[in-house]
């Protein structure tokens, strides 16, 4: 029985030594987090700035020119009160711009977590740190499409 007691110490020791979510950052500063969404993948750095955010070489809304893709991509930085405080360099490949924008939302929100741990809570809750995994259905042999039949003919 005192073993058994023993080994339950044990437990409880490593798990409150376990470390919380640290921060990330790199020698210049940076914190790195990569972003996916349907077939795009993004690669975001995140660092203390003005708020310019750069998506392949080019400006955010140049690349995202719908307003609506450029809400998508502030989502994070809006929801953690931290407008016009970090620069965001990211380089998203792969996917249409709709899946592009995604990605890159998602890179932020783990780029911003790994910066400030104290952001997680808030991100977490708006759901910008879960990875979206729908993907396009496959299409299968016997069928037009993923699910659509050839045309029926009677005669």
């Amino acid at each position: 029985m005192a073993d058994l007691s023993s080994l339950k110490d044990l437990g409880t020791t490593q798990e409150s030594s376990a470390p919380a979510h640290v921060r990330k950052v790199d020698a210049q500063g940076r914190s790195y987090a990569t972003g996916k969404r349907k077939n795009a993948v993004a690669r975001v750095w995140v660092k203390p700035g003005t708020g310019k955010i750069t998506i392949n070489g080019r400006d955010f809304p140049v690349y995202f020119a719908r307003p609506v893709l450029q809400m998508i991509l502030k989502q994070p930085i809006i929801a953690a009160a931290r407008d016009g405080q970090f620069d965001v360099i990211a380089t998203v490949t792969g996917g249409g711009l709709s899946g592009q924008a995604g990605a890159v939302r998602h890179g932020i929100s783990k780029a911003l977590t790994y910066f400030e741990p104290g952001l997680r809570g808030v991100l977490k809750k708006g759901g910008f740190l879960t990875r979206d995994s729908r993907v396009v259905e496959r299409k299968k042999y016997g069928k037009a499409k993923a699910r659509r039949s050839f045309q029926f003919s009677k005669r």
